[in-house]
């Protein structure tokens, strides 16, 4: 059996200006990375302004486990399928992290015959727009230190500066550190650390700008430390953002790349969900909308966080909305909510699937009940899967009203997600009342508590320390009325990421709020959630390697 980067590397690709053509993109308005990869100019979606937007279908899924799920796989063989049915798709992904292309999960391009290529620029150094987001980032980190160093006219505290620096890898031994040491020319010695880039301000900003001037708007609103008599101080009044916006200014085009069957597909910016709104850029899927009569975009990890963020915080942000919702489980990954042993999946076992599918129908009644959204179930099969266990979930998700599709788009690519498609189609056509899970004029603790009930399912929500004064604080310098971001552990409900299935009589523990005024939303910190991941005992980098041919291999 060929692994995922032979599947990719064996695939005859086509000229992405070739790619451009099907969705009719000018030449003048390609800025060409060698023949396979391109950015648009963002010019381009200014031009198609009063174009009518295609439909808009997000992929979300369970929560997470170690059995895998498919996400990304299910995207892109959903937009394949469209194609096989005769209708004008196009895919809107996120770029992947190095952090976990090195570190526990390997690659993000989707996998099998459902991939984006080529997989290994993606999953690598791409366009460089992740590294620009970490220029940015640093320039500001290091024009703070200096505003101190020379004088510190704005009066900052240095113990209550609030901008970290960022680095795209995971790395531990960078969380905590003490930084401007060795004497006066090195700078005032104080505590800092590193945020891994995704976990970045920046990054959410540049995949919820607009456009140029909207993006220098928000970079001046990054709050970066406060003063001495509690006031905050901005990177505009650093004037620092013209500068971080010229590094950005490349990034900020959305990048095409195309699938192994040639669907074109924009893959754009990459928020993690556990600790940012995981979606891909605002840019880049409306551009997709105006080129393309079905969008497939997908948010990170499971449906608590990235579709929550996605409908909460994107679409409120951007105006856009979805016309349908897919959500992707396994038979092996249900089984694993439910207990089952990871060297057990395999094998039937009904009353295992029956515990864990607890975890798939809480995140299709939050997806029907709570944003009132059309959904259908792809259940992405193994070969393992029997007769009677996808019964079983057919039966479970009926009972709520939504159909389940048999998706076998890794294995068949399109034609494997030809069903799925239709029933895609199907819902799209029909009207939905899509709503958002809570009201922005509501207190930032009732925001909290809202989330809390309504998509965790806790009994509420419990304020530790100083969190009670963080949030007053928050309120009184205006930032009441934002949206929330919730840090969380991907893999379950609760913020104890043990706690799988559909988890009861539990509440979650807020441990820090903090305002990320450029990105427009706040963040709230939960459980043990950190915003520098380290690697584990094995990491994934441990296989990578690159031939004499420059042949990379063990990337997936």
């Amino acid at each position: 059996m060929l692994s995922d980067i032979q599947i990719a590397q064996a695939c005859e690709k086509e000229k992405i200006v070739d790619i451009a053509k099907k969705l009719d993109i000018d030449e003048k308005y390609l800025e060409l990375y060698g023949n396979y990869k391109a950015k648009v100019d963002y010019k381009l979606l200014k031009e198609l302004k009063d174009k009518k937007d295609g439909k808009l279908i997000l992929v979300t899924a369970i929560n997470p486990t170690p059995a895998g799920e498919g996400k990304t796989t299910t995207t892109v063989g959903l937009a394949d399928g469209l194609r096989k049915i005769g209708k004008k798709s196009v895919v809107a992904l996120r770029e992947p992290s190095l952090g976990p292309v090195f570190g526990i999960k390997g690659g993000a391009a989707g996998g099998g015959y459902a991939q984006v290529v080529p997989m290994e620029d993606i999953n690598l150094h791409f366009t460089g727009d992740f590294h620009a987001v970490g220029a940015a980032n640093n320039l500001l980190a290091a024009m703070l230190d200096n505003h101190i160093q020379q004088g510190n006219d704005l009066n900052i505290d240095p113990r209550r500066i609030t901008w970290r620096r960022a680095v795209d890898m995971n790395d531990r031994q960078l969380r905590s550190i003490i930084d401007g040491l060795g004497g006066k020319p090195n700078g005032v010695p104080r505590e800092d650390g590193f945020d891994i880039t995704v976990a970045s301000e920046v990054m959410a900003i540049l995949c919820l700008a607009s456009d140029i001037t909207d993006l220098k708007e928000r970079l001046s609103k990054i709050v970066v430390a406060y003063t001495y008599d509690n006031r905050p101080v901005t990177a505009g009044q650093l004037k620092a953002q013209g500068a971080m916006a010229a590094l950005l200014k490349d990034a900020l085009k959305p990048n095409l790349v195309q699938t192994l069957e040639g669907t074109p597909a924009f893959v754009h910016g990459g928020p993690f969900a556990n600790i940012a709104h995981g979606c891909n850029s605002v840019m880049a899927t409306r551009l997709a909308l105006k080129l393309g009569d079905y969008v497939v975009t997908e948010a990170g990890f499971g449906a608590d966080l990235g579709a929550e963020k996605f409908l909460d915080i994107k679409c409120r942000m951007s105006g856009l909305r979805p016309d349908a919702v897919v959500i992707v489980a396994t038979v092996r990954a249900l089984k694993h909510h439910g207990g089952a042993e990871k060297d057990k999946l395999q094998e039937e076992d009904l009353d295992a699937l029956e515990k864990g599918l607890p975890n798939l129908l809480q995140h299709v009644e939050n997806i029907t009940k709570v944003f009132k959204l059309p959904c259908v179930v792809a259940v992405n099969v193994f070969p393992t899967d029997t007769e009677v266990e996808l019964k079983l979930i057919q039966d479970k998700c009926k009972e709520l009203g939504v159909n389940v599709a048999i998706s076998k788009v890794w294995a068949e690519g399109g034609e494997g997600g030809k069903a799925l498609a239709e029933e895609v189609v199907r819902l799209c056509d029909q009207p939905n009342d899509f709503t958002f899970a809570y009201d922005l004029d509501l207190p930032i603790k009732e925001k909290l508590l809202t989330i809390a009930r309504k998509i965790y399912h806790a009994d509420g929500i419990h304020l530790p320390g100083n969190v009670p004064k963080q949030i007053k604080q928050l309120e009184d310098l205006g930032f009441g009325s934002l949206p929330i971001c919730m840090a969380k552990t991907q893999y379950s409900f609760s913020d104890d990421q043990t706690k799988l299935g559909a988890p009861k009589d539990f509440n979650i523990v807020i441990r820090n709020i903090k305002v990320s005024a450029g990105a427009g939303f706040i963040v709230a910190l939960t459980g043990e959630i950190m915003t520098m991941p380290g690697l584990p005992k094995v990491p994934s980098a441990e296989k990578i390697d690159v031939d004499e041919n420059g042949v990379i291999t063990g990337l997936f």
